[in-house]
């Protein structure tokens, strides 16, 4: 094989985990090649428009996926240098401390992972630091032991936040400041590069403000002449030696076309589903199964969490610009009456009419959602779903990705969803319409609820899950195969169970954990 195209390390996918291992290796001096099946986000003005990203999904993958049933599946998946990461809310939570044990659930075990909360401490705190998570040490009532505060102080709430913070508090909770990654600098807004502004739950920044992985990762990674970023290479699969127990050959098909590229270290960091069905299509003789699949685990045990946005809605509008300060993680073991987790309270983006215009039923009228918009508080709400073999990817005869869940563990989001609303009709005095409207809480029994469906993969793991013992993990300590020598799986899939927040600070800190053993490895 031609010597250009041979690596040292061939990353595949520029997300949160495979950007981040960029970022990790670069300075090492070795011939990496960062590969993205897309391109860059196109920077318009349609990039800030909520009928352009969540009406009209023009971001989104066209790709059309089924589920068990057959039924088609439109995933909520981005595919650009940086991945989701383009599109996230940059709320970045360390998994808690429990979170890496063995817990009981009322639907079942949430099992232990194969190594400890401490162990991941100091990737954690270098991924803050990359990603620059703004924080308060201390305030969160369940977070694990720091070794250093935040290098950022939090975003400040806006005044309307701040009562319904300040009412939580009055009510015996420990509401506290949402760990964002963004680049704000509110001591000096001449200065930052973040405005503040309502497009940054689910778009991308026109400002490059949001702490995405492109931003922090990629492109600093760029900046060394021995890492090479090669756009719109989808990798159909990959091939091993005779043995089976290296990856030989890296295949990327486009359009008809076929390139073979080699290296020494191979990573897939496709996202959860995307790296289980790379695997699966890369069976041969040696691995009938799919590689690094003796243990009959790739694909299985697909997590994606149990997750609702709930919109309350008061007579007083909501003049709240950027929304997502605020969090709540009080319940997230359970409570005083039900002594199993309940899961984790945050918010969205503030809604608008437009976004809301996805969910509405076809004949609302447009100014009922203006009006709604306005005068709502918008939660996000995080429970754990746990491990199940038979939620899975598998692929049709095609190769096309079919996606089967069960939602599992249900009761206590149920109980964390009535436990807000319990909340909220505990109410305080509004200055302008008195009880009738409550101005730290909520006015009317008025909430709109959704389940996130299938569709939306932003929380996705489990699916190449690691652990000690290859007949029940595909992956090692390190996340290296156990069946192929040269082979890493960096992204969400080797979670062993979800947690109740978002997976990207703990997939980040992982990248740079296992990029410290490949930098071992390579000497």
């Amino acid at each position: 094989m031609a010597e250009n195209n041979r690596y040292d390390v061939i990353i595949i996918g520029s997300g949160a985990g495979g950007g981040t291992l960029a970022h990790k290796l670069a300075p090492t001096g070795k011939k990496i090649l960062l590969l993205e099946r897309g391109g860059y986000v196109p920077r318009e003005k349609d990039n800030w428009r909520p009928r352009a990203v969540n009406l009209e999904g023009k971001y989104q993958t066209k790709e059309i996926w089924h589920d068990k049933d057959g039924k088609e599946l439109h995933p909520h998946a981005n595919y650009y240098v940086g991945g989701n990461t383009k599109f996230y809310g940059a709320a970045l939570f360390r998994l808690r401390k429990e979170d890496f044990g063995e817990i009981n659930h009322h639907g079942g075990i949430s099992p232990a992972w194969p190594l400890r909360y401490e162990d991941m401490e100091p990737y954690y705190t270098e991924a803050e630091r990359l990603y620059h998570v703004h924080g308060n040490q201390g305030e969160d009532p369940t977070e694990p032991k720091r070794s250093g505060p935040y290098t950022h102080p939090a975003v400040s709430h806006e005044p309307r936040i701040q009562q319904l913070s300040d009412d939580f508090a009055r009510l015996g909770l420990r509401p506290f400041h949402t760990p964002l990654g963004v680049m704000l600098n509110e001591k000096d807004s001449h200065a930052s590069r973040c405005i503040r502004c309502e497009t940054c739950d689910g778009f991308p920044c026109l400002m490059g403000a949001k702490s995405d992985a492109q931003v922090c990762a990629v492109d600093p990674a760029l900046q060394y002449s021995n890492v090479t970023l090669k756009t719109d290479s989808y990798v159909d699969r990959l091939e091993t030696s005779a043995s089976g127990r290296e990856i030989r050959k890296v295949i990327i098909g486009n359009n008809g076309s076929r390139e073979e590229i080699s290296a020494d270290v191979v990573v897939s960091s496709c996202g959860a589903i995307n790296s289980a069905a790379l695997l699966l299509r890369s069976k041969n003789d040696k691995h009938p199964n799919g590689l690094a699949n003796s243990s009959d685990v790739v694909g299985r045990h697909y997590m994606g969490h149990v997750n609702s946005v709930l919109m309350a809605l008061s007579k007083c509008p909501n003049p709240t610009i950027f929304q997502k300060s605020l969090s709540v993680n009080d319940f997230y073991f359970g409570s005083e009456e039900w002594t199993y987790p309940m899961g984790h309270i945050s918010f969205v983006g503030k809604l608008d009419g437009e976004t809301l215009k996805g969910g509405a039923p076809a004949l609302t009228p447009g100014w009922m959602l203006d009006l709604m918009a306005q005068h709502s508080l918008d939660f996000w709400l995080t429970s754990e779903d746990l491990p199940d073999p038979n939620n899975r990817v598998t692929l049709d005869s095609n190769g096309g990705i079919i996606l089967s869940y069960k939602p599992n563990n249900e009761e206590g989001h149920k109980r964390l969803i009535a436990k807000l609303k319990e909340l909220m009709q505990q109410q305080t005095k509004c200055r302008i319409h008195g009880h009738e409207c409550h101005e730290g809480l909520f006015a009317r029994n008025l909430y709109v609820g959704q389940r996130i469906p299938l569709a939306g993969v932003a929380h996705q793991v489990g699916t190449v899950r690691f652990g000690n013992d290859p007949q029940t993990s595909a992956l090692d300590v390190n996340c290296k195969a156990h069946d192929v020598d040269n082979l890493y799986v960096v992204d969400g899939s080797l979670f062993c169970s979800s947690g109740a927040v978002n997976p990207a600070l703990t997939i980040m800190a992982n990248a740079l954990r296992v990029g410290e053993h490949l930098i071992k490895r390579m000497v």
